[in-house]
């Protein structure tokens, strides 16, 4: 493709006297390979009587196109150029990488972020599976990529969850702790911090020692409190809170995260740069709190220090900011969370541009939907009636059962990796149904898993397996006519049109890399499946007298299904 824009670039210099890169893009077969609208665009640049229209310029450009990887060039409608690649351009095509376009960038992803003494909801799933596939996209494009965990480790939330782990124990009796299994510890938290919520809201003497608690919180890692019964009780919680969360990473296959940042390590940046915008007046006090006015900005206002002194989670979204970029002086800062933020986000980037302008220009804040069963039941955290992380994937691993007769790890994460992932990122809410997850017909990951041990079990029963066509011919004494050896430059028409597919991959990954958006190798992966699918009903392999040919296509399709699949994170099994 670079030769080709190359080509055109050359061309319409020569004949315009301009520099214009031309953008190629993929129209429907039956067009071509490729199309280009430069016409258009000199159209609009260019003032000279021998041009009258895109057309004519389009005819021009078209008598003038001299690349060896162009069959035939093609004028349509008002001045679209239709491009047409020879055989030998195709195979050439299907052999490009995608492009290191992230070398020597440094890029920090935050996402997951469940909070310690709370379970994981089925947001911080979906984030944890969409950030781990955008980071992999960048690692592939050469960038640096730092994986964070962010997660609130001091807060209202456990004030309440402490709260409710004494009334449970009985008083501080930490070694009563003992007596919570391990598999249960992450449930057995999040029952408390529902009983703790729920005490809150209804008894004020509750809410008042909840309070209190949440300030023992905060004073214990003032103080790096670990000998009194309290603090032995809440640092023994939150690292139950961490070994759950890694038992379910590890559940999940991601790749590892470098760090958790719990909110106390960088709750005193907080209050340092709330206090310096105080001074600075950034922020002001209004009824004893530290605030931000964002009316003028066309926000709204948030309270960054409580009356108490305490920082809200606004004023550590500041302080995780500040110490992202000390520590890694990024190009780019992924966060993923829930829509519900957005606003919010907003605020908390507007007061970062006063100490930090470099680090607003850098981030990207990506929000997406709730997670929802089939018929939008809205579920609500807060009363402990929340779709849990693990709720998504048991009703997966149930629904395969049900589908399929028998339990698979690989075929339950590819189900719930692609449902989340081939939908394009957004605010929009995510009906994920387990049923059409794990089926393998339609657009699912382990219809995908079953394609790729499909063309695997073909490859298996061939003798031309891992061989090129290079290979091939220099094993032999056949010539060109030879009935196992077709050249590249006799591809009939099916055949053509799998490798005109397969030819696409390294310009969708660019794509998705450029957009940060994986669905769109989601999206290419299925449409590549289809491809296969229409090639194999009407062509042999195994047997014909182009099975040589027809192999190397059947392994280029493989090994493009595994290659997009891993890029994903999702097992790609030889046989299922």
């Amino acid at each position: 493709m670079k030769s080709i824009q190359h080509n055109i670039t050359q061309v319409c210099k020569e004949l315009f006297k301009v520099e214009v890169e031309p953008e190629l893009t993929r129209p429907d077969e039956q067009f071509g390979d490729y199309s280009t609208n430069v016409a258009m665009q000199l159209a609009k640049k260019l003032n000279n009587p021998l041009y009258s229209g895109p057309r004519e310029i389009a005819e021009a450009i078209v008598a003038k196109i001299k690349s060896p990887d162009v069959l035939k060039a093609e004028i349509a409608g008002p001045g679209f150029i239709n491009l047409s690649l020879t055989d030998t351009g195709l195979w050439d095509l299907a052999k490009n990488e995608p492009t290191k376009s992230m070398v020597g960038k440094v890029v920090v992803a935050e996402y997951s972020d469940p909070n310690p003494f709370k379970v994981l909801h089925a947001g911080h799933l979906y984030t944890t599976i969409t950030g781990d596939a955008i980071a992999s996209l960048l690692e592939h494009a050469g960038a640096k990529v730092h994986r964070l965990n962010y997660g609130g480790d001091v807060g209202l939330h456990v004030g309440k969850t402490t709260w409710a782990i004494v009334k449970r124990l009985g008083g501080e009796n930490v070694k009563k702790l003992d007596d919570v299994k391990s598999d249960d510890q992450l449930e057995w938290l999040s029952a408390r911090y529902v009983e703790g919520n729920e005490a809150y809201e209804t008894d004020e003497t509750a809410k008042a020692e909840i309070v209190d608690c949440n300030k023992k919180v905060y004073q214990l890692h003032k103080n790096n409190d670990h000998a009194s019964t309290f603090a032995q009780i809440y640092w023994t919680c939150r690292q139950w809170s961490y070994d759950g969360f890694d038992r379910l990473y590890n559940k999940l296959r991601i790749d590892p995260f470098e760090k958790y940042v719990p909110e106390s390590v960088v709750t005193p940046k907080a209050i340092e740069l709330v206090q310096k915008g105080l001074t600075e007046k950034v922020f002001e006090k209004s009824d004893g709190a530290i605030v931000f006015k964002g009316e003028k900005d066309g926000l709204h206002t948030r309270v960054f220090l409580t009356s108490d002194g305490l920082p809200t989670y606004e004023a550590k979204d500041l302080g995780l900011a500040a110490t992202k970029w000390l520590e890694y002086h990024f190009d780019l800062s992924l966060i993923i969370t829930g829509n519900e933020i957005a606003e919010y986000m907003k605020v908390v980037l507007k007061a970062l541009e006063h100490f930090y302008p470099e680090v607003v220009q850098r981030s990207k804040h990506f929000t997406h939907g709730m997670i929802k069963p089939p018929g939008g039941i809205k579920m609500s955290s807060r009363k402990g009636t929340f779709l849990r992380a693990s709720d998504i994937l048991e009703a997966a691993n149930k629904a395969n059962l049900a589908a399929n007769g028998q339990e698979n790890d690989n075929t339950v994460l590819a189900a719930v990796k692609y449902a989340f992932l081939k939908t394009r990122i957004s605010g929009d809410d995510i009906i994920y149904n387990p049923d059409e997850s794990v089926a393998l017909e339609g657009n699912s990951g382990p219809y995908l898993q079953y394609a790729h041990a499909r063309a695997c079990s073909i490859l298996a029963k061939s003798s031309f397996q891992g061989q090129t066509l290079e290979t091939q011919k220099s094993e032999t004494n056949r010539d060109e006519n030879s009935a196992l050896r077709p050249p590249p430059s006799a591809l009939e028409a099916t055949e053509r049109s799998l490798l005109r597919k397969i030819g696409e991959y390294a310009e969708v990954v660019d794509k998705a890399v450029a957009e940060l958006m994986p669905h769109h190798v989601c999206t290419y992966l299925y449409e590549l499946a289809q491809e296969f699918n229409r090639f194999y009903e009407k062509n042999r392999v195994i047997g014909d007298k182009r099975e040589a040919l027809r192999t190397q296509l059947v392994q280029m399709y493989a090994d493009v299904l595994k290659n997009g699949l891993e890029l994903l994170n999702i097992p790609a099994p030889e046989k299922m």
